[in-house]
């Protein structure tokens, strides 16, 4: 088989071997994208096949995963195109091989689309797609237990921030890589500290009640793979959970509509999906006004790109922090236009 230790999982040979009918393997190579956990796209004389490794320390308990993919399999016989992975010879989908959750899943072709591409029509489809997530997700769990989800704390973010901004002062200070990235991550922090003190009062409550519910967790362009105009898959069900249903839709606007240059939302786009998500997730504009306000204090008061980029070395979320922290700025100047857009 083609491809070295460095690009296959080790553990590949005694994968497949809990399977019946996969064929001889050919190739291995690793998928580059994800942020969390890791993949690799394998050929065998039988087909194309998907081959995960739960490597994030939150997302790889296997009694976690094997919830997960209980579920997608569930919402893929109620006709959702929820990516489900193979049973083995066993009837089991997760396989731990050296203290490591493995899977594998059908190769679905297709490719991922950003909001900027999508037509009002097709942003339409998405916001019911995702309507569709939430109330099939209610058919095939557990009731959602009660939760309370409080809203960011400025009081630690502001901590954070001042944490973060002798982080980045320290790095410009000994003239290393990423100059340009350094002043802006300052720029931005002093903004955000500026923002916050004079925002503070806008602090939303805590949510719960029947807001909550399962929702996705992590709904966005990477993990929605299209099919010429149609979606085709919806993948990598790692943060599956109860949380507020609405603030995922809102969410997940925020990601698909944002324009990469300046952070601003497409809002005839946005206005298109949100009509289609409530209608087809049966949500009130009282609740999606709510959670636009929640997640656009959520966004005040997050900084998880930096934190990576300075507390993790890690640097993958890098190219999306210009947009998003400038989204941050403008959706706090035009919050009037924006719920707007959600709600109407």
């Amino acid at each position: 088989m083609t491809g070295s230790t460095a690009t296959k999982p080790a553990a590949l040979s005694a994968l497949l071997r809990r399977y019946s009918d996969l064929g001889e393997p050919l190739t291995c190579a690793p998928v580059p994208r994800g942020l969390l956990n890791h993949g690799w796209r394998l050929t065998t004389t039988r087909g194309r096949f998907f081959v995960k490794q739960y490597v994030a320390a939150d997302t790889a308990d296997p009694a976690v995963i094997g919830r997960q993919h209980h579920a997608t399999r569930r919402l893929a016989r109620l006709g959702v195109p929820a990516a489900a992975p193979l049973p083995d010879r066993a009837g089991g989908t997760v396989c731990v091989l050296g203290g490591t959750g493995y899977a594998l899943f059908p190769w679905i072709e297709g490719r991922h689309r950003e909001g900027t591409e999508l037509t009002e029509a097709q942003s339409r489809r998405l916001g019911a797609l995702l309507g569709r997530v939430h109330t099939a997700l209610a058919r095939v769990q557990p009731p959602a237990p009660t939760v309370v989800h409080p809203s960011a704390d400025p009081d630690r973010t502001h901590a954070d921030i001042g944490r973060l901004l002798g982080l980045v002062r320290a790095h410009r200070r000994a003239q290393g890589p990423h100059a340009d990235f350094d002043a802006l991550a300052e720029h931005r922090l002093l903004e955000r500290r500026a923002l916050l003190r004079k925002h503070a009062h806008r602090r939303p409550p805590a949510a719960h009640g029947r807001v909550s519910g399962w929702v996705h967790g992590d709904f966005h362009p990477l993990n929605l793979l299209y099919r010429g105009d149609e979606p085709a898959a919806i993948v990598d069900w790692d943060r599956l959970g109860v949380k507020p249903r609405t603030e995922e839709a809102v969410r997940a606007a925020a990601i698909f509509f944002v324009d990469p240059d300046d952070g601003r939302l497409d809002l005839p786009k946005v206005r298109a999906y949100a009509r289609a998500y409530r209608r087809a997730a049966g949500a009130t504009r009282h609740e999606v006004a709510a959670a636009v306000h929640r997640v656009w204090w959520e966004r005040l008061n997050d900084f998880w790109m930096l934190q990576w980029h300075y507390g993790r070395a890690d640097h993958r979320s890098d190219p999306l922090f210009p947009a998003a922290s400038a989204l941050a700025v403008w959706w706090t100047e035009e919050y009037a236009a924006v719920r707007e857009a959600f709600t109407r």
